[in-house]
């Protein structure tokens, strides 16, 4: 007998998740996304579960995100129905957490990333370790920021969401605090004892009896250059900013920018816009579109999971090579 890839318990006055599928460090397929929809549906007017606490088994991976190789193999195959049922239900999900009527617990200790930020951001509270790592990376393959991410990221502060979002940069534990992602900092030799009291009492309340103090943010300094660089109306305009201020950090994010394919950050930045100005349903049904034109509709997507997680061999051939050669008239049609 395999084990579930999702487990769920009842555990004193918590409904307790355990992803489940550590090789794959705990990435969500569709069946983990059905058992999450149904345990939402049976717990959410439960009068005995006063919390619903999350975890990633495995002890190196929280969520490294959605099973993106297996989208990828159907759009190669042309079978659009998988691919549609996939993101359908998982922002359905995304949604069900943002509206479930209790606290949503999510211990985040190692890699968080994509789907799993989805899983975790819409409700709270969001405990990340010291070994915790948060990156929404999706212009690495040729995506965009979703799993309702296009909500949120307009909302952190200044411009760190739209850093983050087109940079894919990664943050730890201490620093998603910072940039509003997290809720809590707690060292992981007090997770045992947090999840110990949280199953006792079914008081999230009872967290920050276990809060280590924050260290001092690892953006902080590139704070200003953030907010002015990543406020351009364009990333050709972002990279010009950042190639005006100099310096290394500077440079470092120009280079990142210029790894990426150039669609994925030019649809990105449009998505970021428009989020800005929608409420999270109106957001998933923005990306829900987005998925079925950037998915099987251009190229760069099957070639970024080709790169990047297929073949490895981090050499992927962008349609078009160059942030210079996107048409905006083509990045629009995306969005139609």
């Amino acid at each position: 007998m395999t084990e579930a890839s999702l487990i769920l318990n009842r555990e004193g006055h918590a409904g307790t998740i355990l992803m489940n599928r550590p090789k794959s460090l705990n990435a969500l397929d569709i069946g983990m996304i059905r058992d999450f929809a149904a345990a939402i549906a049976q717990w959410k007017d439960d009068a005995a579960v006063k919390l619903v606490l999350l975890e990633g088994a495995g002890g190196r991976a929280f969520c490294a995100g959605g099973d993106v190789r297996a989208v990828r193999a159907a759009a190669v195959a042309g079978d659009r129905a998988p691919v549609e049922a996939f993101f359908t239900e998982e922002y359905a999900v995304n949604e069900g957490i943002a509206l479930f009527p209790k606290p949503w617990v999510s211990l985040i200790d190692g890699v968080c990333m994509g789907g799993g930020i989805g899983l975790a951001i819409h409700n709270g509270p969001r405990v990340v370790s010291e070994h915790a790592l948060l990156a929404m990376p999706e212009t690495a393959i040729a995506l965009f920021p979703d799993v309702g991410t296009s909500h949120i990221l307009p909302r952190l502060p200044g411009k760190l969401g739209t850093w983050l979002a087109l940079t894919g940069a990664r943050l730890s534990g201490a620093d998603c605090v910072h940039a509003g992602l997290a809720t809590h900092y707690v060292l992981r030799e007090n997770f045992a004892a947090l999840r110990a009291a949280l199953v006792e009492t079914g008081d999230a309340g009872v967290i920050g009896r276990f809060a280590a103090p924050l260290p001092e943010a690892s953006f902080a300094p590139h704070r200003a250059l953030i907010d002015h660089a990543f406020a351009q109306d364009s990333v050709l305009g972002i990279i010009a900013a950042l190639e005006k201020a100099g310096g290394e950090w500077a440079e470092a994010q120009v280079k990142v920018l210029r790894r990426m394919s150039p669609t994925s950050l030019s649809v990105s930045l449009e998505l970021l816009k428009r989020g800005a100005g929608m409420n999270l349903r109106q957001c998933l049904d923005e990306e829900l579109k987005l998925t079925r034109t950037v998915v099987h509709d251009h190229p760069d997507f099957r070639e970024g999971v080709r790169s990047v997680l297929v073949d490895k061999d981090g050499k992927p051939a962008w349609t078009p090579a160059r942030l210079e050669e996107v048409d905006r008239a083509a990045v629009l049609k995306l969005f139609a």
